[in-house]
């Protein structure tokens, strides 16, 4: 067994595999929550499979499971391949699998029976936050390791924001999490949701956007087979997220009596982060420029690229309805959930899913055992996506307009009927999706082609 956990890039592929089966759970519960937004009397005598507690395993299976391991495992094939050396410590890596993927597993487990601290995307009890925080220092250690024995002179920037990312999810976890209460995990009254949102907020922000960013960088030019536009301009683009991103959590709760400079502080910058988001697109278009065909007809750098062009949709509508006059209609409804939607599942689950489909047949030596299947993949995630994003805005304008206008919450249900049936047929795709990748990644692992001097790069890998 430990043989096997010092094996080069093993860790690596293990939590792209794990983000797979992930992905296929957190997709299982989703579909059923959306199917009791429709029929809430179904299975009404399976406590476990209500839609309160449906609903945060589903919201955390597919950020923490699925979209953040598949990333976590991207980055630690490239920092040491672009370090050209090897990583630190590949046990090292092993634990921050298993205590990564423990703090998952205590979702569909404790979630299900009520176990939860109840706060919105802080619901992982006390023992679950120790567990992650203690998977993100054994990769903050493993990274700096293996960034100080490098032979590579150059930091590529995909490295700043891999190292990054692991920094500031230790800092700001804890935080947001009130890990210093292990009994309720929360700040008493309204001081909790500064807390709540702080983290909230930053989850997206500060772990899965810096993880895909990376991830991003090393494949498009990898693909277009060009070094990257400028890597000063991405390093622009690193220093203005950190700078900006931070403390926008608050235009969550901007109909809330929190302090006036932090209302303020949260619209201004959250408009800002035009700039990091304009930098990181124009930097990938500008690289990718002229190389279109090798791009687009690579069914990873697509699912890349698709993932880049869901990023500019989120950064656009993100900014607009943090304002506070638009967020009268917006905000409490199912506008924000079409928003969050096409953030992880767009921006962050695309690419996760390029850079693993791009990432894997360089670990394994083995070719994708289908990439028509991966075209598959991004046609059903595309068109059930969209079909989200589409149906649950309309529903959102829909709730707002109406609440704006005096009208009941009781009176507009009806009205959403249609917009929730609709909701849980576009889950099949997604769900289905997710079986289809991995069934691919499975296969790939067992039946793929071998490459043209695999076995050579493997036992030089060994030697």
């Amino acid at each position: 067994m430990f043989k096997f956990a010092s094996k080069p890039q093993s860790a690596a592929l293990a939590f792209m595999v794990a983000g797979s089966v992930w992905f296929v759970v957190g997709a299982v519960y989703g579909f059923m929550s959306a199917i009791h937004l429709v029929a809430p009397e179904f299975l009404p005598h399976v406590g476990a499979l209500v839609f309160g507690r449906e609903r945060p395993v589903h919201v955390n299976t597919m950020l923490y499971g699925f979209v953040g391991p598949m990333l976590v495992g991207s980055g630690l094939y490239y920092l040491p391949a672009l370090l050209r050396t090897r990583l630190w410590s590949e046990p090292l890596a092993w634990a921050a699998f298993f205590f990564w993927n423990l703090t998952v597993l205590s979702g569909p487990v404790g979630f299900a029976f009520g176990i939860t601290q109840g706060r919105e995307y802080n619901e992982y009890v006390w023992l679950a936050d120790v567990s992650l925080v203690i998977a993100v220092v054994c990769l903050i250690v493993n990274s700096a390791l293996t960034i100080a024995n490098r032979q590579e002179d150059q930091i590529y920037v995909s490295i700043w924001y891999f190292m990054a990312t692991f920094l500031w999810t230790a800092s700001n976890y804890p935080l947001g999490n009130v890990m210093w209460h292990p009994a309720t995990g929360a700040m008493p009254g309204l001081i909790d949701s500064i807390f709540l949102w702080f983290w909230g907020h930053n989850l997206p922000g500060l772990l899965i956007t810096p993880l895909a960013t990376g991830a991003a960088y090393f494949v498009i030019p990898r693909v277009a087979r060009t070094p990257l536009n400028s890597h000063t301009l991405s390093l622009l683009g690193f220093w203005l997220l950190i700078a900006l991103y931070s403390h926008i959590g608050g235009h969550h709760v901007l109909q809330s009596p929190i302090p006036n400079w932090l209302k303020t502080v949260s619209v201004v910058d959250s408009i800002a982060m035009v700039l990091p988001v304009s930098i990181v697109v124009i930097n990938l278009w500008m690289t990718a420029r002229n190389f279109g065909r090798r791009i687009w007809g690579d069914p990873a750098a697509r699912l890349v690229m698709g993932g880049v062009v869901w990023y500019i949709v989120t950064c656009i509508q993100g900014p607009l309805q943090s304002l506070p006059f638009l967020q009268r209609v917006t905000h409490f409804n199912n506008w924000t959930v079409g928003h969050a939607h096409i953030a992880m599942l767009g921006f962050g689950g695309y690419i996760a899913l390029g850079a693993m489909w791009h990432i894997v047949p360089l670990i394994t030596g083995r070719e994708l055992y289908s990439k028509k299947l991966v075209s598959l993949q991004f046609g059903l995630v595309t068109f059930g996506l969209t079909g989200f994003f589409l149906v649950l805005t309309a529903a959102g304008l829909v709730q707002g307009t109406a609440w704006h206008n005096g009208e009941t919450v009781l009176r507009v249900l009806p009205q959403l009927v249609p917009f929730m049936a609709s909701r849980a047929a576009l889950g099949v795709f997604i769900f289905t999706a997710s079986l289809v990748g991995l069934y691919n990644l499975l296969m790939s692992l067992r039946r793929g082609e071998e490459q043209e001097g695999a076995q050579l790069q493997r036992a030089e890998d060994a030697a």
